[in-house]
């Protein structure tokens, strides 16, 4: 009579089934070949992961990123007068402190118990974040240092498993990583908005935030006279905003 043989593997990721695998293989083809057992194998796959080292760069990466679009926002603020913070050029634009009053809400509600409610909290009101509330430089550094730091305390807080729970936004369920990269693409979208309203209110001597103009050429001797190296493209540019 035959036996019966229940093999049953349940790897982390796509590493360790692929080892599983080669492990068992000899041994059940010996199995087969003997005629000895009909042999069940049964392969339980779980939600795919990210690879540790992977979702760790990833994390230190985003990370980086958003430092970067903080700081691209404070150099602009910084560069114009608090009057000019809240002048609004036509009724269908906003002001700088609108553009911050509207960040400030988002990521406080965004990044708020993160992981375990959805990220449209019902106590945001979202139409008042693009009305007039901040008069001053002072609140509106307040606000801006309060939404920013709500967003890095939520992402230090995360682990590399985390990057492919579930959470909502709106009623509407997200990966961990696709929300983080949604927020990714908003915030810089808007502190766009605000270096670009910053020039226009400065009107001559601007500081510039990226590579000066008629400086490209100069900036890419210099680049290319160096060995090549793996270097964080986030951490330079920190250093050079600097």
């Amino acid at each position: 009579m035959a036996n019966l043989l229940l093999l049953t593997i349940k790897p982390f990721n796509r590493i360790k089934l692929a080892k599983c695998l080669t492990l068992f293989y000899w041994t059940i083809i010996k199995i087969i070949n003997n005629q000895r057992s009909i042999v069940f194998l049964v392969i339980s796959l779980p939600y795919k992961s990210i690879p540790m080292e992977v979702g760790e760069e990833y994390l230190k990466s985003i990370h980086n990123l958003f430092l970067v679009y903080k700081t691209l926002g404070e150099k602009a603020i910084n560069q114009i007068e608090a009057e000019q913070l809240v002048v609004t050029p036509n009724e269908d634009s906003n002001s700088i402190a609108i553009i911050v009053q509207h960040l400030h809400g988002n990521m406080l509600s965004r990044w708020t118990d993160f992981l375990t409610t959805d990220g449209e909290k019902p106590w945001r009101t979202r139409d008042a974040e693009f009305e007039v509330v901040i008069k001053t430089k002072e609140d509106l550094l307040k606000n801006w240092e309060e939404g920013w730091q709500c967003v890095f305390n939520a992402l230090n807080a995360l682990t590399t498993e985390d990057l492919t729970k579930i959470i909502y936004i709106r009623n509407e369920g997200h990966k961990v990583v696709d929300a983080i990269n949604r927020q990714l693409a908003h915030y810089p979208y808007h502190i766009g908005q605000m270096i670009y309203a910053a020039k226009m209110l400065k009107n001559g001597g601007w500081q510039s935030l990226s590579i000066p103009k008629n400086q490209s050429k100069n900036f890419n001797a210099d680049k290319f006279s160096q060995e090549k190296s793996e270097k964080s493209f986030t951490e330079e540019y920190l250093k050079n905003l600097k």
